[in-house]
This record gives C-alpha cells, structure tokens and sequence, in this order.
C-alpha cells in the first residue's frame, strides 16, 4: 500500500473530490484525518474509510477561520504526532460575469479556495519542517490554466494556487517537503447536480473523451503525488482533463 503509516489530512472531505480522495488514501494505507466546514458532512465518508480497514477521524474545520484551522491541527498532532500529507482540496463557486460579481461573491471564493490554502498550508508545515519531510497537494482547476467565462473569482483562485505551488516548491523543497498541484477539469461532482442536462452534454462534447471524469480519477493522482512514488516531482501543476483546452 502506497500510504502505509502515513496521516492525511484532508480539507473539504465531505463529498466529491474530497471524499474520493478520503477513500483512495485510506485503501492505500493511510490514517484519514477528514475535514470539513461541517463535521456531519464527513459522516459517509468515515464509514467508507473505515470499512477500508483505514483509522479515522472527522473534524468540523473551516480553513478561513485561521485560529479554528490551528486548534484543528492541534488536535491532529495531539492525536497522530504529525500531519504527513495535507490536501487542500476545500473549494465553492460564486459564479457571475464581471459586470454583475458582487464584492461578497468574490471575496468568499478568494478567501476559500486562495487564502484557505494559505491558512491550512501554514498551520501545517512547521511540524513538517521540524520532521525533515512532508507532502501538500493543492487543488487548482483548468480553469487556473485557461481561463473562463463568468468565473473571475473562481479563476483568480485557482491560478494563484499555481502561484502558491510553485513558491512553496522552492521554498519547502530544501526542507524535505514536496509541493505539487492538480487541476482538475470538468468531474463529475455534487457541484455539477444544478446544471441543465444540456449544459452537462454541452461539457461532454469539449472533453475529447466525450465524457466528464469521476472524482476517483482525481483521487487516484493526489495519491500517487503523495506517496514515495513520486518522490522526484516537486512543483508540478498536473492535468485531469480528459485532454480539455478552454
């Protein structure tokens, strides 16, 4: 097993992504730390990582409440002794065009899905500087990449993640820490359940593999960036796309 012994900490685990990843890592050996804004939200996702035979724990953490994202790890290091592999992986959507985004919507994108990653990332790495080692995947998006229409705050985010990736790289590197982001194209999530059937179809013909992908597949990178496999790539920004170029 990939992850065997290893603690990770997982950020927005209830459902999607989030909890694809939960899953994959604890059948891969690791102990699952799930969080979320809401611990009941992390419910399903303990019982699927428990039944995996993975240790398990869920803890409400919103990772724009700095201080409540610190007494969290807190607890994580009074609990396990470490955090090994962190996963940003928490993100919304407030979507609109440029003329008609509110200050609100883009502020609370950017403080998730941007300063989020700031705060869970600070609250963890001192511990994993003092123990020589560690690993932090973040969650970027296609849209980092490439851009898209009525999605400003979404895109500011997503490609200062890229920003925060290849900083941290040079930074931890030297510490024995790797630093790596994946960016995801159009997956198949509760994030996608409101969007017209014609939309969705739409989607499916600008993917080259005329299909959306599944969380699993994403999960499936996240945890090889997190084991030992992928001990030499540092500073990566990886595509899950299904070849999609907006």
């Amino acid at each position: 097993m990939k992850l065997q012994h290893k603690v990770a900490l997982i950020t927005g685990a209830g459902r999607g992504i989030g909890a694809a990843t939960a899953l994959k890592f604890a059948r891969e050996g690791a102990t699952i730390v799930a969080c979320d804004i809401h611990e009941d939200a992390v419910q399903d996702t303990l019982r699927d990582c428990r039944a995996a035979g993975a240790a398990a724990i869920g803890l409400a953490a919103d990772v724009t409440d700095r201080p409540g994202f610190g007494q969290a790890v807190d607890t994580i290091l009074a609990q396990f002794g470490r955090v090994d592999i962190l996963v940003n992986n928490a993100g919304i959507t407030r979507d609109a065009r440029l003329v008609n985004m509110t200050e609100a919507q883009f502020d609370a994108v950017i403080d998730v899905n941007l300063k989020g990653i700031f705060n869970a990332a600070q609250a963890v790495v001192p511990g994993m500087i003092e123990r020589g080692r560690g690993v932090i995947l973040n969650a970027s998006s296609v849209v980092g990449l490439y851009g898209n229409f009525g999605q400003t705050n979404y895109v500011a985010a997503k490609a200062g993640v890229i920003g925060f990736t290849r900083t941290w790289c040079r930074e931890l590197g030297p510490k024995g820490i790797r630093v790596n982001a994946v960016a995801p194209g159009f997956i198949q999530t509760p994030m996608l359940d409101s969007v017209p059937e014609t939309v969705l179809a739409r989607m499916n013909e600008q993917v080259p593999l005329r299909r959306l992908g599944q969380p699993e597949e994403v999960a499936n990178l996240y945890a090889f960036l997190a084991s030992d496999e992928a001990s030499y790539i540092n500073g990566a920004v990886i595509e899950v796309t299904g070849g999609l170029r907006l």
